[in-house]
């Protein structure tokens, strides 16, 4: 801020270019011209949808997050798992125009990778809070006897997963999972995937169904 005595005009008092003069308890002097705020540009509708439909599809992925941190670790280049997952998710399990936003289930994706998964693979609800999975284990030479299995459960009504990653082995050819007590009777979206003990490698997932519910 410069003062001004007298200037060579005497006091300045107004706008002048990019200055302003005044005076303060009798003391002239010149500050800068405040900056007009730009205003800004009101977005467009489609603009709109595609902020909200990013906000639908982060918190959908939220729940996925231990297992495709694994799922896509290998194809995190310049980028995080999460960040992939995020890509597959956006453009292929999530369709229509917010609000009328809706999930293809058959569509999420957990993990992707060229080791084979498991052959013959099937489900079933054994229980009210158990879950089977039963598959072949095959001779392709490519896989691990010790490779490891992945199971995801996601809930949509509590928008909740839980699962394991290394809870059974390839070898195992079946598995027995005693999953959250507070999906008991919901509609449950499953996956599964399997992955090498080193985490190396891993399969392709495959979207089993859905079970519960009514």
């Amino acid at each position: 801020m410069a003062k001004m005595k007298q200037g060579i005009f005497g006091p300045i008092s107004g706008k002048l270019g990019p200055v302003v003069g005044a005076t303060w308890n009798g003391i002239p002097y010149l500050r800068e011209s405040p900056k007009k705020k730009k205003k800004k540009r009101k977005r467009t509708t489609a603009q709109l949808a595609n902020e909200e439909k990013m906000k639908f599809v982060n918190l959908l992925l939220v729940p996925f997050h231990p297992y495709v941190g694994i799922g896509f670790q290998h194809l995190a280049i310049e980028k995080t798992a999460v960040n992939v997952a995020y890509s597959i998710m956006y453009h292929r399990a999530v369709t229509g125009v917010y609000p009328n936003l809706v999930v293809d289930y058959a569509q999420i994706v957990i993990s992707a990778g060229n080791l084979p998964g498991l052959l013959n693979l099937e489900m079933e609800m054994v229980g009210e809070q158990v879950i089977q999975l039963i598959w072949d284990n095959g001779s392709d030479p490519r896989t691990g006897f010790d490779d490891q299995v992945m199971l995801v459960l996601y809930c949509p009504e509590l928008a909740l997963t839980d699962g394991f990653t290394g809870g059974a082995k390839r070898n195992s050819e079946q598995c027995l999972f005693k999953f959250d007590s507070r999906f008991i009777g919901k509609a449950l979206e499953v996956y599964v995937s399997v992955t090498s003990l080193d985490r190396k490698r891993i399969a392709h997932s495959v979207y089993l169904g859905r079970v519960g519910g009514i």
